[in-house]
């Protein structure tokens, strides 16, 4: 059955123009990195991605590893797509990505034409779609020419499995480099997909002024550093959080005294200007008009309807600007 999509549903979202493309993306995407694994689709997983639709996020972020399983997030999504969402294809933006191991053996992994082009069919059959929006290489491989792992996504492009190019994890001067090659197939390079949060800064050291000056739209992912920048680690760490488990990207020994005095000082912050932390973190990245959409995460509905209010305010004075700086540099 088809979902019954809410009327009015793109008047409280903000599309931006991806650099000096004609896409426009939603200020806030959802991704679907560490919620959409397993075997079959739940119902906590549809009415994400309802909410978010009814919501005005137009942009549904994967990558072929997603899960787990690997391959898991795709074949959900593709499900919940084919039986309730498939009549809004043409109002969907929808990416994926192949980069890092997926299969065993020497061509599961990193940028030669082989595997990229074979990710992506396989991407393809277990989102059940005839192409992808964007098509992106996931990082950038150390052993493989540029240029093969360009001409992989020009054939993407030639072949409309993908109708647009990405890149993520690519250095400034890796992605001027992709954005000349692209151009010389006759192509624009879409988007970077880098790593941003106000505890990840390194795309302020050249990425962000390289994107601007190249017309190449910035879509940020983990802006609220795999949860440390919400109310959540203030004091303690919670018995249910990323961090109190044994295994993945946020450790226990991250969260540090100190961390969490910088973390109460920004939240603070937030709440004089009438923000929670999360949704001062979020805007604090939508400010720079170099940044075209921000990806969230989340694991239930109402998260994702929490972070959209990060859009009432996206505004910063020097002062406040200043005060965020010293507080992240410990003073």
């Amino acid at each position: 059955m088809s979902h019954q999509a809410t009327p009015n549903r793109y008047q409280g979202m903000a599309y931006r123009r991806c650099g000096r493309s004609g896409a426009l993306l939603p200020a806030i995407s959802l991704g679907l990195w560490n919620s959409f694994g397993g075997g079959e689709p739940t119902e906590t997983m549809r009415r994400m991605l309802f909410r978010a639709f009814d919501l005005g996020i137009t942009h549904f972020d994967l990558a072929n590893n997603y899960g787990p399983p690997p391959g898991s997030a795709e074949e959900n999504f593709g499900r919940i797509l084919a039986q309730d969402l498939s009549a809004f294809r043409d109002e969907l933006i929808i990416s994926t990505k192949a980069g890092y191991r997926m299969w065993a053996g020497p061509y599961g992994e990193w940028g030669s034409r082989k595997y990229l082009l074979a990710s992506l069919d396989a991407s393809l059959g277990r989102m059940k779609l005839d192409y992808v929006d964007i098509f992106y290489s996931h990082r950038p491989d150390p052993n493989t020419p540029l240029e093969e792992t360009m001409s992989a996504l020009d054939q993407a492009l030639r072949s409309g499995k993908a109708l647009y190019a990405g890149v993520s994890n690519y250095s400034p001067e890796q992605t001027l480099k992709a954005h000349q090659i692209l151009a010389g197939m006759g192509h624009r390079l879409l988007i970077h997909q880098p790593k941003y949060s106000m505890l990840v800064r390194t795309p302020e050291q050249g990425l962000l002024d390289t994107l601007g000056r190249l017309g190449v739209g910035c879509i940020p992912f983990s802006p609220l550093a795999q949860g440390l920048l919400t109310d959540k680690y203030l004091h303690d760490i919670p018995a249910d959080s990323r961090a109190a488990k044994p295994t993945g990207f946020l450790q226990q020994s991250e969260v540090t005294p100190a961390l969490q005095a910088k973390l109460r000082a920004l939240n603070a912050l937030a709440a004089d200007r009438g923000q929670s932390l999360a949704e001062m973190a979020l805007a604090w990245i939508l400010r720079d008009k170099r940044v075209t959409s921000v990806l969230v995460g989340a694991s239930r509905p109402e998260q994702i309807a929490k972070n959209l209010a990060a859009l009432k305010n996206t505004r910063f004075d020097a002062e406040e600007l200043a005060r965020i700086d010293a507080i992240l540099a410990g003073k």
